[in-house]
């Protein structure tokens, strides 16, 4: 039986509904003309274009059902795709906003961080700042004045400490936020992906303070982030979220590959988009992609200095010259960077099914899991770059490096790394 004086936080059903569109337009004028056209069964005159009606009680279940005990001195990641209620589960915990149903059980005093700049007052200076958080966390003023030298120092913000914040920029912002909240005393700390703003020097040493105060003072720490390297680095269990619901909660490599969409989809080396939905009607009526396979491999693993080669299938439903293939490259849902065929490979012509050959360079890739969606693209007659095809499909693969050198990144307006082209291969 669990030990409740180890026990940090218990949730116990804890659930979060939203209603859907808007509550009140505004004004008496604006809600009674509303009211009065759907009386009548016409369109909201109220709306803007494009915007849907919402039903009176149509609803949003942000949390449904959630179960979750955290003990003392633990280190928690939260991941989730975006709208997976790590966000909503946050601000319940931290007194934000209220559950609809369930209970949370919280021993000790909690520091949240839910984004830049929670808890400041825009117009006080960075130091009355520190004064009014620990005022929040019910700490005397003796107690803050026997740490703000350690939070003004560790913020790098000394020299702005006596300017209003709002003339900071986000970066400052975090560096006097985090500051604040990991030398106050709370039992508990809560971070919301704030860390993303900050410098890599900055984020290292956030990172290194955060392990220091859990380890040595036993804080427990609940740590929401989309980036996978810092989850590896800060904590020891993780727990997956998606559509409200907790689907993992154990160990981080497992929760990362779950969210990640590999744990059912790294070894799959062929991929038929016959029946794959298209984002959009047209898409896929000039030249429609039927099939992806990865060349000569058991399972889509790939050594760094190996080249990838795969074919990819077409069904041309109209006739159309100087095609192109196009991947945007992302791992965890962070964009890398976009590889493309520099030159067309294939004019089409209606009515036909072809199989083109592909290889690509990988070597400036660093090793962990990746994901892609083929797009077919061309120029139509007035220059315009078109896309031809995009199935919703996205195709994971993993890359290791048995011989490591270092690699060289090089940044690119497309995204973290100036990726190789995708070449061609002629039967």
């Amino acid at each position: 039986m669990e030990n409740e004086k180890d026990i940090a936080i218990k949730i116990e059903g804890l659930k979060k509904k939203y209603r859907l569109g808007t509550i009140g337009g505004g004004t008496l004028v604006g809600d009674l003309q509303s009211f009065w056209a759907r009386k009548r069964g016409k369109q909201d005159p109220n709306l803007k274009i494009g915007e849907k009606a919402y039903e009176k009680n149509e609803t949003f279940m942000a949390l449904d059902g959630i179960d979750l005990t955290i003990y003392k001195g633990e280190r928690i990641g939260i991941i989730g795709h975006n709208g997976a209620g790590k966000s909503t589960l946050l601000k319940i915990l931290s007194r934000v906003t209220g559950p609809t149903d369930g209970a949370v059980y919280i021993d000790g005093r909690m520091s949240s961080m839910l984004e830049v700049g929670t808890g400041f007052n825009r117009e006080l200076t960075g130091r009355e700042n520190i004064y009014l958080n620990g005022a929040i966390l019910g700490m005397t003023r003796a107690e803050v004045n026997s740490k703000i030298e350690q939070i003004i120092d560790f913020s790098e913000c000394r020299q702005f400490i006596d300017t209003p914040v709002k003339r900071y920029s986000s970066g400052m912002y975090v560096k006097l936020a985090f500051a604040v909240a990991a030398h106050l005393d709370s039992e508990i700390l809560i971070m919301d992906e704030v860390l993303a703003v900050g410098d890599m020097a900055f984020q290292k040493k956030c990172l290194d303070k955060m392990n220091d105060v859990s380890r040595t003072e036993g804080r427990t720490i609940l740590y929401v982030s989309h980036n996978m390297s810092t989850i590896r680095q800060l904590c020891d269990r993780c727990v997956v979220m998606e559509h409200g619901k907790i689907i993992f909660d154990g160990d981080v490599e497992n929760a990362i590959s779950i969210y990640s969409g590999n744990s059912g989809f790294e070894n799959l080396v062929s991929y038929d988009f016959t029946k794959t939905p298209r984002p959009h009607k047209r898409l896929g009526d000039g030249v429609f992609i039927t099939d992806f396979t990865f060349a000569e491999k058991d399972k889509a693993v790939f050594e760094r200095r190996e080249n990838m080669r795969f074919s990819v299938g077409i069904d041309a439903k109209k006739s159309i010259n100087d095609l192109k293939l196009l991947f945007v490259i992302k791992s965890s849902d962070i964009k890398v960077g976009v590889s493309q065929t520099l030159e067309a490979f294939a004019s089409v012509t209606e009515g036909k099914h072809y199989s083109f050959e592909f290889e690509f360079d990988i070597s400036n890739l660093a090793p962990g899991r990746y994901f892609f969606t083929p797009n077919i693209v061309a120029c139509d007659n007035l220059g315009r770059y078109m896309i031809y095809d995009h199935p919703v499909c996205d195709i994971y693969f993993t890359v290791i490096d048995k011989h490591p050198e270092g690699i060289s990144l090089i940044a690119s307006r497309h995204g973290n790394v100036m990726l190789n082209p995708i070449k061609y291969i002629e039967k």
